[in-house]
């Protein structure tokens, strides 16, 4: 319990620390939205040149939701970090994120994970696959 309580606390500075050296007027934000089947995905973030970071949820038909916090780094087409949510208002997880930024949509990538230093992450070496996705993202326009 304080094992996740000091990773929680620890994530929430990191995340600060790193926002904080860019200048939250020069992010960009934006709402993408994907259908599944039933399922549906939301993602908010504000984005800017190196950086985004913003609310994930994604809302499973009848069975409930995972919802929480995204942040990472963009590189050329693809924005690369994580998601820190609650599973279906049980415990805390992280997962690997990757979005493929293609004719406007973000493709939501699968690939193997691994853990590196008690965080998962993708692992180097192994592709990360954007064809068979599980949600295709087209900005919602206001």
């Amino acid at each position: 319990m304080m094992k996740n309580f000091i990773m929680l606390f620890l994530s929430a500075i990191l995340l600060m620390s790193c926002n904080s050296k860019d200048k939250k007027s020069e992010y960009k934000h934006i709402t993408y939205q994907a259908v599944n089947g039933k399922d549906t995905a939301i993602l908010a973030i504000n984005i800017n040149d190196k950086r985004f970071y913003g609310r994930y949820e994604i809302l499973y038909h009848k069975i409930g939701k995972d919802s929480g916090d995204v942040r990472g780094d963009l590189k050329g087409d693809t924005l690369r970090g994580d998601f820190h949510f609650i599973s279906n208002g049980g415990s805390w997880k992280r997962v690997p994120l990757a979005l493929l930024k293609k004719e406007n949509k973000l493709f939501l990538g699968s690939g193997t994970i691994g853990i590196y230093f008690n965080l998962p992450c993708f692992m180097p070496g192994t592709p990360i696959e954007y064809n068979n996705t599980k949600f295709v993202f087209e900005e919602v326009k206001k």
